[in-house]
């Protein structure tokens, strides 16, 4: 029998410290509670008092200040002498109505999917210049680690992200390029005309195949998801080691991948 996971592997793309480049972060208590939680990256399980403080560039006195403060609204817990997120912004996260209202839409066509493909399964949505994974199906067999519930990715090398690019206003691509292509493998591609030229294509076809762009060996394949006014809500797409995603299964993964993008885009239609 096939086994559900949300799991949250590692992802490859780490929070920046908290303090870079945010001055005005500094001058609130409001700011300054804000650099300490985002200190924390997906690796992290825990962090020193000295670990928050070389991150956020705040004083010790008032990490140490904040962090009691918000020890005591459950945002963090003590790990021994070190802190962790707390349970508090897990609650909180829950009742966002964006992901809840997205992700109960999606997930029950993203279980039909995992099941007919056997494959770990996307919903990605956008997020600035990234995709932002509201949910992540997979089974239990070499599963990719390099994307996680709540984690993100560039939108110029994955393909729910090249899905998102190609279904946006042409504003985003000139911002994403204006960023950088930074390549996260060999073969990412980062010639702007090369990304225009799949974007046109992926428009077209209503289909984005990513190549060992954001990790070598594996491939995806994304589709885009609409919501109730036809705009763009998100991107469904299927993630699996390239030698089981190729040209000659393209097809059967397509046709499954429709079918369930189809249904999520219903849903989402249904509830307004």
């Amino acid at each position: 029998m096939t086994v559900l996971s949300s799991a949250r592997p590692e992802s490859t793309t780490s929070a920046a410290p908290a303090g870079t480049g945010n001055a005005e972060a500094m001058n609130s208590v409001l700011g300054k509670a804000r650099l300490i939680i985002e200190a924390f990256t997906a690796e992290d399980d825990a962090l020193s008092l000295a670990e928050l403080v070389r991150r956020t560039g705040v004083a010790k006195a008032s990490v140490h200040r904040l962090a009691q403060e918000l020890l005591g609204w459950g945002v963090l817990e003590r790990a021994g002498n070190r802190y962790r997120l707390g349970l508090r912004l897990f609650e909180i996260g829950q009742r966002v109505p964006r992901q809840r209202i997205l992700r109960e839409a999606a997930l029950p066509y993203m279980e039909d999917l995992l099941l007919a493909t056997q494959e770990t399964v996307h919903f990605a949505i956008h997020d600035g210049l990234e995709v932002l994974y509201v949910e992540k199906l997979m089974v239990h067999r070499g599963v990719s680690k390099q994307s996680r519930v709540a984690g993100r990715l560039p939108l110029f090398c994955t393909a729910t992200g090249k899905v998102i690019l190609a279904f946006s206003a042409p504003a985003l691509f000139h911002e994403v390029l204006r960023r950088g292509l930074t390549p996260l493998t060999h073969r990412t591609v980062t010639q702007p005309g090369l990304l225009r030229a799949q974007l046109d294509r992926i428009r077209a076809e209503s289909l984005a195949v990513e190549v060992e762009e954001t990790r070598l060996g594996y491939t995806s394949v994304a589709v885009p998801v609409f919501g109730d006014t036809g705009a763009l809500a998100g991107a469904l797409s299927i993630t699996a080691p390239t030698f089981r995603l190729n040209h000659a299964n393209h097809g059967r993964f397509t046709v499954a991948l429709r079918t369930a993008a189809l249904g999520v885009s219903r849903a989402l239609q249904a509830t307004g």
